[in-house]
């Protein structure tokens, strides 16, 4: 017979896993809100706190990790076989570098932001997206433009370092047309979403 903490520390293992496994149809941002009941409000307020919309967001955060919450970069291999050095700090949901990660906790007086908490990572994609309508004045809704700075930094972005990586050009349009979709298929369900934060009494 399971005793009862061992049922518990699996229950709760369980519990965990479903929390921060990805969505299982990502391609459809209204099964992801469904999947993830929590996903939305977190993703309207860091829309509603930055300026940048849902989709751009959530694009953005697809791109980056597929919604992995500790997805990593792959390590090298040494002598093509042997695990090497990772070859950057990347970490969580929105693969933001620690000192980015950092100068956002600062910035952004989220001190206790986490990289594998989605909630944290989709305010940082906001607020970066917002860094990069500042620094190099692009439109809160240009995903396209958007994305490059987020890859390439602003300085490198404000360089044109993207201009000779044509695999990263067709990775930003790739990510532009996600966020159209997202944005489309969201018109179709937030009102649901919205909603279903109210109570109403019979009195």
């Amino acid at each position: 017979m399971m005793t009862r903490p061992i049922f518990l520390f699996i229950a709760f293992a369980l519990l965990v896993g479903c929390a921060t496994s990805p969505p299982s149809r990502v391609d459809n941002l209204c099964h992801i809100f469904h999947e993830k009941d929590d996903w939305y409000d977190a993703a309207a307020d860091a829309a509603e706190k930055w300026g940048s919309p849902i989709g751009t967001l959530m694009a953005i955060i697809h791109q980056e990790s597929r919604f992995r919450a500790t997805a990593k970069p792959p390590r090298k291999k040494i002598l093509w076989i042997i695990p090497g050095p990772r070859p950057s700090s990347s970490y969580g949901y929105t693969q933001a570098l620690t000192e980015t990660w950092e100068t956002y906790q600062r910035d952004a007086g989220n001190y206790g932001a986490d990289r594998d908490e989605f909630a944290d990572a989709v305010d940082f994609v906001g607020w970066y997206n917002a860094q990069s309508k500042r620094r190099n004045g692009i439109a809160m809704n240009d995903t396209y433009q958007l994305y490059l700075a987020y890859h390439e930094g602003h300085g490198g972005f404000s360089r044109g370092t993207y201009r000779n990586k044509s695999w990263l050009i067709n990775v930003a349009r790739k990510v532009d047309k996600l966020a159209a979709s997202y944005n489309k298929q969201l018109l179709a369900c937030e009102g649901e979403f919205e909603r279903s934060g109210w109570w109403f009494w019979p009195f």
